[in-house]
């Protein structure tokens, strides 16, 4: 039976109680043999789809609520006590309808997700425009994207400009300008402009159709307080009507056993996490994040300690080539060339930025590679032009019985005194040179790291594979409590594993490859996704769509209030059947008054879940709050007393 359906018999029977009202103010015996039938009519109606619940939970060999009401409804029809029959069965309906109807709204933000699906878009087939089905693109080809129109592909700029709006990905409402070398995502919109995109993401593997397939995994997955309260229901029902048969022949009482069965249901308490969860997740995913499941949540929440990697996520992820250094007589050309040939085959940022620098220089790359080897967390070998080259930290080099002589240390020490990073560059088996690459922070590192630790963080580390130079001057921006630098992946991984030893909740956050051991390893996994790999995405258990930790810092204080409404709500419907219970054991309550009180409390549990639907997201620039256009300092957001 759809949703729907059992809308509109609750309404029917809703309107039959009316009815039933109005014909009891009739003259006895017509009025009240027609009020009798209105209830009787209204009873049967709504306790079709209550009975046809109970029915299908007990081939499921599982016990509902369902069960208890259906049973309580059959009995006061026995006993000839309609006008509680057709309350009880109308008012556990009406309740039904309302979890349905909250539920339906805290998933709005996937339904907006969804209608925001690209449909169509324009291609290059042949030199002619083309329009295609969006799924039918193929990777490669130049999409069109004019004026006013929803991108359907992820790509790169080849030619034009365009003001996009990027909400869809990142929650930021201010369209941002794209021009030749940006990347474009999926979903989102072009306000102004024309852009040709190379398309290199399509149909379920944009950015875009990822995350309305993780938002859906993740509304669907169970909370660890979901699931003990299922186990805790297949266990209460059955007791429950165990004890209602005990007060029934205690009693000798039809009626009060029957009471008694229905007041106790915990209908409030088996919504009270799901609702929540919900809301929850549904907040943080119209913000830009997106978090895998209840559990991680969860975790989230109860994260105590904060680990970061320096680039890319403390900074922006975007290095710029500072110096290029030629030694052992090979010029300062050739040396580049060779090393962005190498480099060319590397996801890393400091691969790209030297990339991006040899062909800003104009230089040709090479495209005879072979034997390349990818040492993680140290650097890159391989053969340019049949030239062996390598290329990465000054251990990778004496490792490789590569001699670095004092003049080259001095210089890199100069360098990464500045902040910069150095790729120690070998060619034939010789230190060839240098490069210096330097990142910026991010310019909400700052606010973001503060509010996060508002949110009950208690200790922020950083741990990087760069040099302890660098690391420093990033630390002491940031204020850190430590900083670890010249650390391999399985080195972050074990400190990880250090912190959680010690009985810590580590929340890890990352980009790259050689953070996803460190992902795996953490309480809670965080991968950057608006610059992050594959491999680091698929490892963690929370993705940031884009480069912004403000949005973590937001997704950790909704998920902290997500947990505290779920413990709020639990305590509401217990308190609300403990009492009830108490009032029908002392005969203070009746099965129709017990069962407005019982609604009553399903509908506070709902409101109060649906408070989380309206936390607002990070502040953006020029808004109350925000960095101002002069950069002054922005005001910190109090978590809020949920």
């Amino acid at each position: 039976m759809t949703q729907r359906v059992r809308s509109r018999i609750a309404f029917t029977t809703g309107g039959l109680l009316l009815v039933a009202l109005a014909l009891s103010q009739l003259t006895p015996p017509v009025g009240t043999a027609w009020r009798d039938a209105a209830l009787l009519a209204s009873s049967l109606l709504a306790g079709y789809p209550i009975a046809l619940r109970a029915v299908q939970a007990l081939r499921a060999k599982a016990f509902s609520i369902d069960l208890l009401v259906t049973i309580a409804v059959v009995g006061a029809l026995v006993i000839g006590e309609y006008v509680e029959s057709a309350v009880v069965s109308f008012l556990f309906l009406f309740g039904a309808w309302l979890e349905a109807r909250s539920l339906d709204r805290t998933r709005a933000s996937l339904r907006e997700l969804v209608d925001l699906a690209p449909t169509r878009a324009t291609v290059l087939r042949d030199g002619r425009r083309v329009t295609v089905d969006a799924d039918e693109v193929l990777e490669g080809e130049t999409v069109l994207i004019t004026n006013g129109e929803r991108i359907a592909v992820d790509g790169a700029v080849l030619t034009g400009t365009a003001a996009v709006t990027e909400a869809s990905i990142t929650g930021e409402p201010v369209p941002v300008t794209k021009r030749v070398g940006d990347r474009v995502f999926a979903g989102t919109f072009a306000e102004s402009g024309y852009l040709e995109v190379v398309a290199d993401r399509v149909g379920d593997e944009t950015t875009f159709a990822r995350i309305i397939e993780l938002v859906e995994e993740a509304q669907e997955s169970r909370t660890r307080r979901q699931r003990f309260l299922e186990r805790f229901a297949q266990v209460y029902t059955p007791a429950i009507v165990v004890l209602a048969v005990v007060v029934l022949a205690w009693t000798r009482d039809l009626e009060f056993a029957l009471t008694f069965l229905v007041i106790a249901c915990p209908g409030a308490l088996v919504i009270s996490v799901p609702v929540a969860a919900v809301a929850g997740l549904g907040n943080i995913a119209r913000h830009g994040v997106l978090v895998k499941g209840g559990e991680s949540l969860e975790d989230l929440a109860a994260a105590d300690r904060l680990v970061l990697d320096k680039t890319g996520t403390l900074t922006v992820g975007r290095p710029v080539v500072t110096a290029v250094q030629a030694l052992g007589g090979l010029a300062e050309d050739a040396l580049l060339t060779l090393l962005a040939a190498l480099e060319s085959t590397s996801e890393h940022h400091v691969a790209r930025a030297i990339v991006a620098h040899a062909e800003q220089r104009g230089m040709p790359l090479s495209s005879d590679l072979t034997d390349v080897e990818v040492v993680t967390g140290l650097g890159i070998a391989g053969r340019v032009d049949g030239r062996p080259v390598l290329a990465g930290r000054r251990t990778l080099l004496t490792e490789r019985g590569i001699a670095v002589d004092d003049r080259a240390v001095l210089s890199a020490t100069a360098h990464e005194q500045r902040g910069a990073t150095v790729v120690h560059v070998a060619v034939d088996g010789h230190l060839a040179g240098l490069v210096a690459v330097a990142d910026e922070v991010r310019v909400e590192a700052a606010d973001a790291l503060a509010k996060v630790r508002d949110s009950g963080i208690r200790q922020v580390v950083m741990l990087t594979g760069d040099n302890a130079h660098t690391a420093r001057l990033v630390g002491e921006r940031l204020g850190l409590d430590e900083v670890r630098a010249g650390l391999l992946p399985q080195d972050k991984a074990a400190f990880v594993e250090e912190l959680r030893a010690q009985g810590r909740r580590v929340a890890m956050i990352g980009d790259g490859v050689n953070d996803a051991p460190a992902l795996a390893t953490a309480d809670v996994g965080i991968a950057m996704g608006g610059a992050g790999t594959d491999v680091s995405m698929e490892t963690a258990d929370v993705v940031l769509l884009t480069d912004r930790l403000d949005q973590f810092a937001h997704a950790r204080r909704v998920a902290r209030a997500t947990v505290r409404v779920m413990k709020q709500n639990t305590a509401l419907a217990l308190l609300t059947v403990g009492l009830l219970v108490a009032g029908v054991l002392l005969q203070v309550v009746q099965l129709a008054g017990g069962m407005l009180v019982h609604e009553i409390s399903v509908l506070l549990v709902i409101l109060n879940a649906l408070r989380l639907v309206r936390l607002r997201g990070p502040r953006r620039a020029g808004e109350a709050g925000g960095t101002t256009a002069a950069g002054r300092e922005p005001t910190r957001q109090k978590e809020p007393a949920l």
